[in-house]
C-alpha cells in the first residue's frame, strides 16, 4: 500500500513508522517536524506527499484539516483515498467530505479511539464516510483494528466526542482528587481507593491517566471545547464537560494543577 502521511506530530509519526515497518510504502509532510523515521520518505510539501499514493492520511491537527485538504486533493491520484484521523466536530468532517466530493475523491472520516502511544497503530479505530469500505479493507490489510461507523461521514466523529465526554471527564476526577488529596497528605490511599474501583489493572490506569492528562493537556483541552461544541448543537446539557475543561486549561497553564 502507498500512503501519504500529513503531519508528523506524536499520531502521525507513529503510524507513518509503524505502517513503512509493517510493509507499506509511506511518504510523510511536516513544515514542522522533521523526525527521523526509518523507511519513510519525507518531502517538503503535501502536494510532492500524496502523488502517487493510494491512502492519505490527514493527521494535522483539526484546525489545520482543511488546509491541508485543499492542498492534496488537486495533486492526488484517481482512485486514491482520503482518511481525515484529527478530532473535530462532525460538521467540519461534514464539510470536509463535501470538499472532497467536489473533487471526485473518496473521503472516510476516521476516529483514533485511544492514546497512539499506548498501542501504536494497533490502536482501534471508527471509520464513516462513502470510502469507508475500501479504507477498512486497506487498513485490516496491514493489521490496523477498524471498525464501520456507517456511510455518514460526521458518524465517528460524533461518537468520538460523546466517548470523550466520559473519558476526558474521569482523568479530570482522577487529577482533581489526587490534587485535593495532596493537600491533606492523603494522595496514595485516594489513589489507591479509586484504582481499586478500576479493578485489576487500576493502579496502572490511574498513572496512566494523571500523566497523560499534564502531557496532553492543550490537546486535551482543544478537544474537550469541540466536544462541548457539539453537546450545544444537540442542545444537551453539558456542565461536566465545562468542569473538565476548565480543569484542562488550568493543567495545561500549571501541570502541577495547583
Amino acid at each position: 500500500m502507498r500512503v501519504a502521511v500529513l503531519g508528523l506530530g506524536e499520531a502521525g509519526s507513529i503510524y507513518a513508522a509503524d505502517l513503512a515497518a509493517r510493509g507499506s510504502t509511506v511518504t510523510g509532510v511536516d513544515p514542522r517536524v522533521r523526525a527521523e523515521l526509518p523507511g519513510v520518505r519525507q518531502v517538503p510539501t503535501i502536494a510532492d506527499a500524496v502523488d502517487g499514493a493510494e491512502v492519505v492520511l490527514s493527521l494535522v491537527g483539526g484546525e489545520a484539516s482543511t488546509a491541508a485538504m485543499d492542498e492534496a486533493l488537486p495533486a492526488m491520484a484517481d482512485g486514491a483515498l482520503f482518511a481525515d484521523l484529527n478530532t473535530s466536530h462532525p460538521d467540519t468532517k461534514r464539510a470536509l467530505a463535501a470538499r472532497a466530493a467536489g473533487r471526485g475523491i473518496p473521503f472516510s472520516d476516521v476516529a483514533i479511539l485511544a492514546p497512539v502511544g499506548r498501542a501504536r497503530i494497533d490502536t482501534d479505530l471508527l471509520v464513516s464516510g462513502v470510502a469507508t469500505p475500501h479504507l477498512l479493507g486497506a487498513l485490516r490489510g496491514v493489521g490496523i483494528p477498524a471498525a464501520d461507523a456507517g456511510p455518514d461521514a460526521g458518524a465517528a466523529a460524533e461518537r468520538k466526542l460523546l466517548r470523550s465526554v466520559f473519558m476526558k471527564g474521569v482523568a479530570a476526577l482522577v487529577f482533581e482528587s489526587a490534587t485535593a488529596a495532596e493537600k491533606v497528605g492523603a494522595r496514595d490511599w485516594v489513589m489507591g481507593q479509586i484504582a481499586a474501583e478500576f479493578g485489576d489493572g487500576g493502579e496502572e490506569l490511574v498513572e496512566r491517566m494523571l500523566e497523560g492528562t499534564r502531557r496532553h493537556a492543550v490537546r486535551r483541552a482543544a478537544e474537550m471545547r469541540e466536544v462541548r461544541s457539539y453537546l450545544g448543537s444537540l442542545e444537551a446539557a453539558h456542565p461536566m464537560t465545562d468542569g473538565t475543561i476548565a480543569w484542562l486549561e488550568r493543567i495545561a497553564a500549571d501541570p502541577t494543577g495547583h
